[in-house]
């Protein structure tokens, strides 16, 4: 995971921009031109090593390799093509690997095309509003990982861990000093309806009492980045080039949001910590001061070039099932991108077991296994509305890279016994379901007087 890159597009983007074919650009890589060949349609993953001999050869920085696919790679093209418009399609993700080597660019304007019409207000953005949708794209083209955010965190961490061994303090004293901000603490009386105000005029952060430790650490890590990071977050938002504020503004608070966790829960430490303990969702809460959701998100974070973690997705959702943060990272999760959502997936019964981890084992239609985790977690401030905010926060990954979780300890992960669920019953096209409520779009509904199946529809099977 921590040296393997599939760029076979960047590659040849990079061999034809030089005008050398693939034998010439094999000799001077000292590797074979039919090796050359497999790693340009994405069959062979590029080393570390021969990424570093690419950099030299051409001059440039690696990480670009991995942040410049076409139409965002793998993960981006499922994302779009898992929309209801496509459902009849059953595009599969060898299709999709097909044709991102054989017509990267091709890809690239579908890519384009897609979003330009959810950009315009199209239909295709389903129930989701425009701004939050073209802020999730961008995100998912990053993969959820910015380089130089974490970098530059990481390093104001390990200053700020001079001062200080307690990461609150050393910030609120970087505040009040560098930047001459105050923090105050206000009764829930005084902020009834707020859980962070920023007094400009008084320079002070004001933050509620109803918050809890790891909640103010992230306000104060927030004001910080925003601060501090301010330069870099404008750039990242400048490069993203959206039409209109709103978009901008939700993208801003995301990166700002992204920078406080990445100083709350730095990288390598992070990384070291989730590997030494099996990915130990309760430990790294304790041992890195921050709440259940904080981690799950920055889980899907590390993505690092030479230092990748495993590839989670996250999930958060209400009792309704309505999904408030999805975030594929590097994971291309059909149980991310769906509109719907499955109720065979236990990510709902964790409503029904507050505060207990709910592991599950699951396997999609296409046959793919995932193995998830999920847990309720409270809403910021809930307790001023009488405490009934609740969501749950999901983190899962592929089946066959969950063996290093302590979670999944005891799980024969490769052939025990999987769920079967679905991306929402009008995107799943399972035929054998009792727990179906609706059919699948684009299939033809067949009827049978005579006799009826476990499911109240029967359909075309395509």
């Amino acid at each position: 995971m921590a040296d393997k890159l599939l760029a076979g597009h960047a590659v040849r983007r990079l061999r034809r921009g030089a005008g050398l074919t693939q034998v010439a650009l094999a000799a001077a890589l000292d590797i074979s031109p039919s090796y050359l060949n497999l790693i340009e349609r994405n069959q062979r993953p590029l080393s570390a090593g021969l990424m570093l001999r690419l950099a030299d050869r051409f001059d440039f920085d690696p990480r670009a390799l991995g942040a410049d696919e076409p139409g965002g790679g793998m993960e981006g093209m499922r994302r779009r093509l898992s929309d209801a418009m496509f459902s009849d399609l059953a595009i599969d993700r060898t299709e999709i690997e097909e044709w991102l080597a054989a017509a990267p660019r091709g890809a690239e304007a579908f890519a384009r095309a897609f979003d330009r019409v959810a950009q315009n207000g199209g239909d295709v953005l389903s129930d989701e509003a425009a701004p939050i949708a073209l802020v999730r794209r961008e995100i998912e083209r990053w993969r959820n990982h910015f380089a130089d955010l974490d970098t530059q965190a990481e390093e104001l961490a390990d200053e700020l861990r001079l001062s200080s061994g307690d990461l609150y303090g050393a910030i609120a004293e970087r505040l009040r000093v560098k930047h001459q901000f105050a923090i105050r603490i206000l009764p829930a009386d005084v902020m009834p309806d707020r859980v962070r105000r920023l007094d400009l005029h008084a320079r002070q952060l004001q933050i509620s009492e109803m918050l809890d430790g790891p909640s103010r650490c992230f306000q104060l890590a927030y004001l910080l980045g925003d601060l501090e990071a301010k330069k870099e977050i404008g750039a990242l938002v400048a490069g993203a080039s959206f039409t209109d504020r709103t978009t901008d503004r939700l993208f801003r608070r995301h990166l700002t949001g992204y920078f406080a966790a990445a100083l709350m829960m730095p990288y390598a430490r992070f990384l070291r910590a989730c590997e030494s303990s099996g990915y130990d969702l309760l430990l790294l809460q304790r041992r890195f001061n921050a709440g259940f959701e904080q981690v799950a998100h920055r889980l899907t974070t590390l993505q690092r070039v030479g230092a990748r973690g495993l590839p989670f997705f996250m999930l958060r959702i209400d009792r309704a099932g309505q999904s408030s943060k999805r975030y594929a990272g590097a994971s291309a999760s059909l149980l991310v991108e769906a509109e719907g959502r499955c109720p065979l997936w236990d990510i709902h019964a964790a409503f029904g077991r507050p505060g207990e981890i709910v592991r599950q084992l699951v396997v999609l239609p296409d046959g793919d296994r995932w193995f998830t985790v999920a847990r309720t977690v409270a809403a910021q401030g809930a307790a001023l509305q009488g405490g009934n905010a609740m969501f749950t926060v999901a983190v899962g990954l592929k089946a066959e890279f969950a063996a290093p979780l302590l979670a999944a300890r005891g799980l024969d992960l490769v052939g025990g016994e999987a769920q079967p669920v679905g991306p929402g019953c009008s995107a799943c096209v399972r035929d054998l379901c009792a727990q179906r409520s609706a059919p699948p779009r684009g299939r033809t509904l067949r009827f049978d007087d005579r006799e009826r199946g476990l499911s109240p529809f029967t359909f075309a099977a395509d």
